[in-house]
């Protein structure tokens, strides 16, 4: 018998090998697929307990959570897009007592050299008490945050929340407000739209103001400065688009920092702009003889008025900072600020159409404004008899908040359109308030040329900004107190519109309690404060609202100057 050849006899070894590999092949692709299921069921699970922390979680909702990005409460910016207020993930440090597991005493001398608002014993009084939580410290910095983890103390609790977070510090901290602990909002706009910025439906989409930052900050130094140099307890102040109603910028002084608003005083809290209410003198002046010359009582600029040293009416004697002893015209009146001569013209007019006017310019009622914070007017009541209205002719016997004021002197030179202030930007979005008419055309015209006059000749001179055409009144109110009025406590106050010729913006400062200096001559009145800070403002404020500086042009002053005389 043949034996085999060596091809035969190797054969079936291959198959075996063969067979091997693809036993081994088989194992290893079940294993890869194995391991693939597994890394995708593990991949499963992550994405699913995102997806369930995300509604449901802690951090549900929130800015910085796991899918939703956007924040709880919506931003509120400027009407440049800069944002005033938005919402930020914050840290939060707690304490769970019952959690701790080393030293307490150690542990409450740590947290008194991390945290030193309160000592060891108030700590380890904390420690040792049976309470489940306590809050230690909310808004952490990311570097105390970093020092407690590094205590590796189980007890204490380092979470995440929202919270506010105001990145201009102070600008216009009494028009954005601010929030309370909780995340509502406490005052200005935060509080005046609280429910839009908790919206859900409305993320992503901010309230865009009327405030413009530049502005804003413009006038809030020179107020403050002046504040400062006259040694006034407090001082407001109003920028105001005349012909749409927004407001550029509106302060309060003291200023209050919204990120700290609890720790600020109740007096920095108070927004002197649209809820203090105040006398505010010879600025009125302008808005009774337009009253008068709409009402047919002042025919022209040159009718005639006695102008005696003082005036008696009833028990009452009122007389002039600057007393002519002779007849003065309407011009002249305006120009030296006389009391005699405007309570003369409001007694022509009379209470009834007295009280019309300032019903139909809302000074009779609460300033209109998206703010809560909005003050009561005060006025005579039902004894507004001839005195009074004498007396309110020139700003005596009504207070107004400062926000009254400037929409007032809007009306009177827009064309005679009252329309009520507004913190939203007028754009697609948001439109002007519905006005209604006040005063004609043709007074709005005039009264153009007897407010310049102020300005160039008369009480109002330090308040000119060459080029600017300002035109504007002085205002000097003695304080009520008990029994009378104080001779040494007033309220000051500028009240005027640039470019005079063609009127655009209204502005309005007033100073509360300034002291005279040595600069002053010992004088208190507005022409000496408040005047000058006008004139700083428009001067800083005009070229960014595009106003060019014009030397060349000005209103009609033929309407005045021919009844102006130079000798008294």
């Amino acid at each position: 018998m043949n034996a085999p050849t060596p091809a035969l006899v190797a054969r079936p070894e291959r198959l075996r090998l063969v067979g091997q590999r693809r036993q081994i092949l088989a194992l290893m692709h079940q294993r890869l697929m194995f391991g693939m299921l597994l890394f995708a069921g593990i991949i499963a699970i992550i994405c699913l307990r995102l997806i369930w922390l995300a509604a449901f979680g802690d951090h549900a909702g929130r800015k910085g959570g796991a899918l939703d990005l956007t924040p709880e409460r919506g931003d509120i910016v400027d009407r440049e897009g800069h944002a005033l207020a938005r919402t930020i993930d914050a840290w939060i440090i707690g304490l769970q007592p019952a959690k701790v597991i080393g030293n307490k005493l150690d542990l409450a001398r740590k947290l008194a050299q991390l945290m030193p608002e309160k000592d060891e014993a108030q700590y380890l009084a904390m420690l040792r008490s049976g309470r489940s939580f306590y809050y230690l410290r909310r808004r952490a910095s990311p570097s105390l945050v970093a020092a407690i983890n590094s205590l590796g103390e189980p007890g204490l609790a380092l979470q995440r929340e929202p919270d506010r977070l105001y990145p201009q510090l102070s600008l216009a901290a009494h028009v954005v407000g601010y929030t309370d602990i909780d995340g509502k909002g406490n005052a200005g706009i935060e509080r005046a739209f609280d429910e839009q910025l908790r919206d859900p439906a409305r993320r992503g989409q901010p309230i865009v103001t009327s405030v413009s930052s530049r502005v804003q900050q413009a006038l809030e130094h020179e107020l403050d400065a002046a504040k400062t140099h006259f040694s006034a307890i407090g001082a407001a102040g109003v920028i105001m688009n005349i012909h749409t109603g927004e407001i550029l910028a509106m302060t309060s002084l003291p200023q209050l920092n919204p990120n700290a608003a609890g720790q600020g005083t109740p007096e920095a809290r108070f927004n002197r702009a649209t809820l203090g209410v105040y006398e505010l003198g010879s600025t009125f002046k302008p808005f009774t003889v337009a009253m008068a010359m709409d009402a047919g009582v002042v025919k022209s600029f040159g009718q005639m008025y006695p102008c005696p040293k003082s005036l008696r009416v009833g028990n009452r004697s009122i007389s002039d900072t600057h007393p002519f002893g002779r007849a003065c015209s309407v011009a002249e009146i305006m120009k030296e600020s006389s009391n005699i001569g405007t309570a003369q013209i409001a007694d022509q007019l009379g209470p009834t159409r007295q009280k019309e006017f300032l019903r139909k310019m809302g000074f009779l009622d609460k300033v209109e404004i998206e703010l809560k914070e909005r003050g009561r007017t005060l006025t005579p009541g039902n004894q507004w008899n001839q005195v009074e209205t004498m007396t309110v002719g020139y700003g005596h016997g009504i207070a107004v908040t400062p926000l009254h004021l400037a929409t007032g002197y809007a009306t009177l030179f827009n064309g005679g359109i009252y329309r009520p202030a507004t913190l939203l930007k007028v754009d697609k979005n948001h439109a002007p308030g519905k006005g209604h008419r006040v005063f004609t055309e043709e007074t709005s015209y005039k009264m153009r040329s007897l407010l310049r006059l102020v300005v160039t000749e008369g009480t109002g001179k330090k308040a000119d900004a060459p080029g600017y055409r300002v035109g504007g009144k002085t205002g000097t109110a003695n304080k009520p107190v008990a029994g009378g009025y104080s001779n040494t406590r007033v309220v000051t106050s500028f009240a005027g519109v640039f470019p005079m010729d063609e009127p655009r913006y209204v502005m309005v400062v007033m100073l509360d309690e300034p002291q005279p200096t040595k600069e002053t001559y010992g004088f208190r009145t507005a022409g000496w404060n408040a005047a000058p800070i006008f004139s700083k403002t428009v001067s800083r404020i005009a070229p960014m609202l595009g106003v060019r500086p014009d030397k060349n042009r000005e209103p009609n002053m033929a309407e005045v100057l021919p009844f102006v005389h130079e000798d008294k």
